[in-house]
């Protein structure tokens, strides 16, 4: 189901079908693979783009578009997990990501209706508002301008909140094709429809092959939302793949809201205006589950009930699901993709919030491979061996891929199972996709990778 960000006008690029040279090859063109080409080439390095389908198509396209440093309830978390410093730089890295991004869109004169937002987590249950109250707490413990609400401009009887300022939303789709246009100003090359087959190192470079053609390069950038690779990074034991449901709706009514807003219970209730056709629209996502887990009704109407209760003569325009990646221990995994594999990277494990952590990953991996020490590489770094709290979703991981794994050499098995490590599939019949619960791909009918 293509999103409202991507049914526009978007510029088309050419598969691979040559063999070429390059100093930085980034495979996924996301606004992870994006930011991170358009650092790179104002540092004057050579660098390929290969995107399996069509530039932010997939991750990106689907998402809200918040720019936030508010990251649901997760200071008091990290607060506890990690210590006063290390959350301090946690925020900051995502404020400076706001703050880079926004002078990116100055710079380059992109037009992607950015907006300046103040970011509501609201609750709609007097049990949660416990949590609110610790959240504002541990905020300002770090120096947050965290406040504490007892109401929002949408139509819901909230108990209360809590309210980030200065915050930011825009059209990421438009955001990545300005920075692809910069890309392509100054040298860089994106190839559209080139599905990576394989990466095998070489002389001190990798050659990454497509159908069609080869990258040799000396550096390596693993963009995709779940990293290709399976060995040695093993991230597919540290996240798993969650799957959301997003509407956009006519609501008939005067938009003129100050934020945006995401609910602090189950399920996950997210809310945003856009501009569409003119008009301020209300677009709404949530209904987070693990991909491949079971379903619990109709995500699609429970989200349309939502906004009916709010603004009953809306009309809906349109519909997707979107998928991200969700690291175990809440903590995205930005920088060498392993310690045994020089020169490769790796961006992954979002959480939900991957437009101000794409920028910082852009920032993090262009200044390693720049040779610059990033003074937060060491907060997202991706080969830490930090204890996992989640014990009990890491042993469902371990157990599922270890029957996938055996499965896999069963030959003739009835079973569908996923290409990726053999996992047993599971049958969305909402959006009548075969879903992987191990890892989150997913297949059509004829099995068939999205």
């Amino acid at each position: 189901m293509k999103s409202i960000w991507n049914n526009q006008e978007k510029l088309k690029f050419s598969d691979l079908s040559e063999n070429i040279e390059t100093d930085v090859c980034i495979i996924g063109g996301g606004i992870t693979g994006i930011s991170t080409a358009y650092n790179l080439i104002q540092s004057k390095k050579n660098v390929v783009v290969l995107e399996k389908n069509c530039i932010s198509s997939h991750t990106t396209g689907g998402s809200t578009g918040k720019i936030t440093s508010q990251h649901g309830l997760i200071y008091k978390y990290l607060y506890e997990s990690n210590g006063k410093e290390y959350v301090r730089k946690y925020f900051e890295a995502n404020e400076e990501a706001i703050k880079n991004i926004e002078e990116i869109i100055q710079k380059e004169n992109i037009e992607c209706d950015f907006e300046k937002r103040d970011s509501y987590v609201f609750t709609e249950q007097g049990i949660k508002m416990d949590n609110i109250k610790q959240e504002v707490e541990y905020a300002k413990k770090i120096g947050i301008n965290a406040k504490l609400i007892t109401e929002i401009d949408l139509p819901i009887n909230i108990v209360g909140g809590i309210k980030f300022e200065n915050q930011a939303q825009f059209n990421p789709v438009k955001y990545v094709l300005g920075l692809v246009n910069s890309i392509i100003s100054k040298g860089g090359k994106i190839f559209e429809n080139s599905k990576v087959i394989d990466i095998e190192e070489k002389n001190d470079r990798y050659i990454v092959s497509t159908n069609k053609g080869t990258v040799s390069a000396k550096y390596v950038i693993l963009a995709t939302r779940y990293p290709i690779m399976n060995f040695p990074g093993y991230y597919f034991l540290k996240m798993y793949q969650s799957t959301s449901y997003a509407m956009v709706f006519d609501t008939n009514t005067q938009l003129d809201t100050t934020g945006f807003y995401i609910n602090a219970e189950q399920p996950t209730i997210s809310l945003r205006t856009i501009k569409y056709k003119n008009k301020n629209m209300l677009l709404i996502v949530g209904c987070d589950y693990k991909t491949g887990s079971k379903i619990a009704g109709n995500p699609f109407k429970y989200l349309e009930n939502k906004v009916m209760s709010m603004y009953p003569n809306s009309k809906k325009i349109i519909e997707w699901t979107a998928e991200d990646c969700i690291s175990l221990d809440k903590i995205p995994y930005i920088g060498n993709f392993s310690n045994v594999m020089k020169n490769m990277y790796v961006a992954t494990g979002f959480n939900k919030w991957g437009i101000t952590t794409s920028n910082i990953s852009a920032e993090i991996i262009s200044d390693q491979i720049l040779g610059i020490k990033n003074k937060y590489e060491d907060i997202f770094k991706s080969s830490r061996l930090n204890p996992i709290k989640n014990k009990e979703e890491m042993m469902n991981m371990i157990k599922e891929s270890g029957n996938g794994i055996v499965l896999k050499k069963i030959k003739d098995t009835p079973n569908p199972t996923c290409s990726h490590l053999g996992c047993t599939l599971s049958w969305n019949a909402i959006e009548e996709t075969w879903d992987c619960p191990c890892h989150g791909s997913r297949f059509t009918k004829e099995r068939k990778s999205n």
